[in-house]
């Protein structure tokens, strides 16, 4: 079934006059987001896509090392040679990583041919400041949530036409976000706002007055075993689009499937996912704002071992990487170690491990009926799935079941 790239080459003949706008052209806007664009879209001057990609074939002629990048580079410059795309005007490319404040945010907009903007927020990128703000989201209001709220009013400002929004991952959340607490004057115009595998907003942002503005023009998608869609804050109602990726890897916008130039739909999550999800939530709930920020703090304490301002390392040199943090955790100080310990213990008796095993299955199994899979395959990834969750909690999930006590006691 054809993908994101597929449906641009399909259909990328077609002008929006004679297409009218689509959910997957909105995907398709979020993914060109992640371009940088340093040096050519600077405040106040427009570019057209295909001189994006002209751009970046001068600056990056050796392409990106993460492979997500390489991706929606393959797909910009797609839509750079399409008569869809190319001529689209790139305007007010922002972008700012602080380490200091832990937030990320980028955004530009696309000026469409009925007049419209599209604001496209990216999501998180492999800066260390970036997760950091991810995280932050379950216990605190963060700097990109506002940057986003400003920049939607800002480009509200400069035109008097409609709006659409919208963005993948982070940037799905800072688009319902922006939708949500945006003036009144600027909620009037938005057409859309689109949320992509993004995480949800906060249950007051859910009971404002702000979002019953908003939210019957609302659109999230997210894939069948959404994991980062369905992560710390509270999701509005979505349609699920069916993935050619498994587990984790269904964040990919790449891998969904597209039918007759539109999402391939399913009825729901699959079963590892909603059990993952329940457990996720009522663990986040049950966890008081200060537990929630120390857990966030702990964890890119042990990351900050990597010594590097993004995550690249764990993606170039996962060995290496692995074993600075597996030190750093080891550093840790005692109370704070049985503390997570604790928690993720509880994490684990609400059944999410369960369903992480669950989910594995389906990676190990379509691994194993691959004729290069050793028969033992699946076998040695459950012993290092078990000898992970031993390393975690504490003890072994079979000491937690039989003993009858709770992982805390």
């Amino acid at each position: 079934m054809p993908n994101l790239l597929a449906y641009v080459k399909e259909y990328g003949h077609l002008t929006f006059e004679e297409r009218p706008f689509s959910p997957p052209d909105s995907l398709a806007l979020t993914q060109i987001v992640y371009m940088p664009m340093e040096g050519l879209c600077t405040k106040g001057k427009s570019v057209t896509v295909a001189e994006l990609s002209a751009f970046l074939a001068r600056t990056h002629p050796d392409t990106f090392e993460d492979l997500y990048q390489q991706k929606r580079r393959v797909l910009t410059d797609a839509c750079a040679a399409s008569a869809r795309f190319g001529g689209l005007p790139v305007l007010d490319y922002f972008n700012r990583v602080d380490p200091a404040r832990e937030t990320q945010f980028c955004a530009c907009t696309f000026a469409l041919p009925d007049g419209g903007r599209y604001v496209a927020y990216r999501g998180t990128d492999l800066t260390v400041a970036g997760w950091k703000e991810d995280l932050n989201m379950s216990f605190m209001a963060v700097p990109a949530q506002g940057r986003a709220v400003r920049y939607l009013e800002r480009a509200a400002a400069s035109f008097g036409g409609p709006l659409r929004l919208g963005g993948h991952s982070k940037g799905g959340h800072l688009s319902l976000y922006a939708a949500a607490h945006a003036a009144p004057e600027a909620q009037a115009r938005i057409l859309r706002a689109y949320s992509f595998d993004g995480q949800g907003v906060d249950e007051a942002t859910l009971r404002g007055k702000g979002y019953a503005r908003v939210k019957g023009r609302i659109e999230s998608y997210i894939p069948q075993s959404s994991v980062v869609g369905m992560l710390l804050c509270y999701h509005p109602v979505y349609k699920v689009v069916k993935s050619s990726a498994v587990g984790l890897l269904q964040h990919d916008a790449l891998s969904w499937q597209i039918r007759d130039g539109e999402f391939a739909l399913l009825d729901g999550l699959d079963l590892g996912t909603r059990m993952t999800d329940e457990a996720l939530r009522q663990w986040i709930d049950g966890l008081s704002l200060e537990q929630r920020r120390k857990l966030t703090d702990t964890v890119f304490r042990v990351i900050s071992a990597l010594e590097s301002d993004t995550l690249n390392p764990l993606v170039t040199d996962l060995a290496s990487s692995s074993l600075k943090m597996l030190g750093a955790l080891r550093k840790l100080d005692p109370e704070t170690r049985a503390e997570m310990r604790r928690m993720l213990g509880e994490l684990y008796a609400l059944g999410a491990g369960e369903a992480v095993r669950m989910l594995m299955f389906a990676v190990t199994r379509r691994a194993a009926d691959s004729p290069t899979s050793p028969g033992q395959f699946v076998e040695r990834i459950k012993e290092k799935q078990e000898g992970l969750l031993e390393k975690l909690v504490g003890r072994k999930p079979e000491e937690q079941k039989n003993d009858g006590s709770s992982p805390s006691s």
